[in-house]
């Protein structure tokens, strides 16, 4: 029907019409596919929620002496620095070390950095998020001493405005669908979805639903390397396939996986993202991550891009599973719908158990209006992916046969 060129022109000249996902779906009923595809040109979608598989690569710029890093806190956070001599990378899931081992020189500003964030914890998804706000974060480096690189050491403050590239490089986030975590043990379990409680007392999912970008192009026919995208709220694009990507996940007849399947590896200049879009977070006895507010737009081509949108939280299910089981392959009560789960409550085994989401419908529906109002305005133009996303990768377990395992 169009290509990605003509709804750019379209785009450029403030004429291109752009939907919502939830628009779209709402729009379908009314009208149906092909009128719908005949009517719309672009389609946004969005998320927000936590995104551990995530970091920031850092180039400090170099001091004078020079000095070759190979250990660094930001703010008590470990920063890998096994690359270039100034060269960083901060994962978000990187816990601050309060055990005195010198990257926090005194108890007072251990009291300080504690104190900046509410759950009285700290990572690298809280230095990310402060960077891009425009925070002052500590910095402390010890140097390999050589000829070309004397310093031994350095102790300073840096912002997002006094070092040279600072950008995102995230190895996997937009799961395409996930899990639903119940606990069926008898006590707490604090997990990366956070507290669950015993003998079923809660369940906890982290996936949009129809909302999310992925859920609605299942084949991965639109979405590819190179995609331009919203990313924290600034502009990124997907690298390359994200880490677990599993695309062989078994899926219903509308081509939607019944767990987690696709995920893309995502980049993008931290210095032009916007705080609200990027905040660090913590999980109670777990540790830290990054809340992150990522929109896809879908262009629509044809009629398939439309009818795949058109798919309704009824639609798409999520497999429950038990976390009481501490191994890989842990026991599930079965699949439940979108719908279920966001009506705040499931069965299972003829109990009702309360649901809550660790995505914010919120703020997913946010991303996807401010990604539709850029567009309309012609400030975020598409772009045709330079390579497919591949269709065909196995997910392979670290099994050992024989191996002694202690699971206490």
């Amino acid at each position: 029907m169009r290509t990605i060129d003509e709804i750019n022109e379209k785009i450029q000249a403030k004429r291109a019409v752009v939907w919502t996902v939830e628009e779209l779906k709402a729009n379908v009923v009314e009208m149906g596919v092909k009128k719908v595809a005949q009517m719309v040109d672009v389609v946004t979608t969005g998320t927000f929620e936590p995104m551990e598989s995530s970091g920031a690569i850092l180039n400090l710029g170099q001091p004078d002496p020079p000095i070759k890093i190979r250990q660094c806190w930001l703010d008590g956070v470990a920063a890998y620095a096994g690359f270039g001599a100034v060269d960083l990378y901060l994962g978000a899931s990187q816990s601050a070390d309060y055990s005195g081992s010198g990257e926090v020189s005194d108890l007072e500003e251990l009291r300080e950095m504690r104190s900046r964030s509410p759950q009285q914890e700290l990572g690298g998804g809280h230095v990310i998020a402060d960077l891009i706000a425009g925070k002052p974060v500590k910095l402390r480096a010890i140097g390999q001493v050589t000829d070309c690189y004397p310093r031994a050491s350095i102790e300073t403050t840096i912002t997002r405005d006094t070092i040279n590239q600072f950008y995102l490089y995230n190895p996997r986030n937009l799961y395409q669908n996930f899990i639903v975590g119940v606990n069926g043990g008898d006590r707490p379990l604090f997990t990366y979805l956070g507290p669950l409680q015993p003998q079923l007392g809660n369940a906890v999912f982290s996936n949009p639903g129809a909302l999310s970008p992925l859920l609605n192009d299942p084949d991965l026919q639109v979405v590819g390397i190179g995609s331009r995208i919203f990313l924290g709220g600034g502009i990124g694009y997907v690298a390359w396939e994200g880490t677990q990507h599993f695309p062989l996940q078994k899926r219903l007849p509308n081509r939607t996986p019944i767990g987690p399947a696709a995920t893309l590896a995502l980049i993008g200049d931290a210095k032009q993202m916007d705080a609200r879009w990027v905040r660090g977070c913590y999980f109670k006895s777990y540790g830290p991550s990054l809340m992150l507010g990522i929109g896809v737009p879908l262009p629509v081509l044809n009629e398939t891009v439309v009818e795949r949108c058109a798919v309704r939280d009824e639609d798409l299910v999520a497999p429950v599973v038990d976390f009481a089981i501490p191994r890989r392959v842990r026991p599930n009560f079965g699949l439940v719908s979108y719908a279920q789960l966001k009506s705040g409550q499931i069965t299972i085994d003829g109990k009702r158990v309360r649901v809550a989401p660790l995505a914010s419908i919120f703020l997913a529906r946010q991303v996807a209006e401010t990604l539709k109002q850029w567009i309309e305005q012609g400030e975020f133009t598409l772009t045709q992916p330079v390579a497919s996303l591949p269709s065909d990768r196995p997910f392979l377990a670290q099994d050992r046969w024989g191996a002694q395992i202690n699971l206490e």
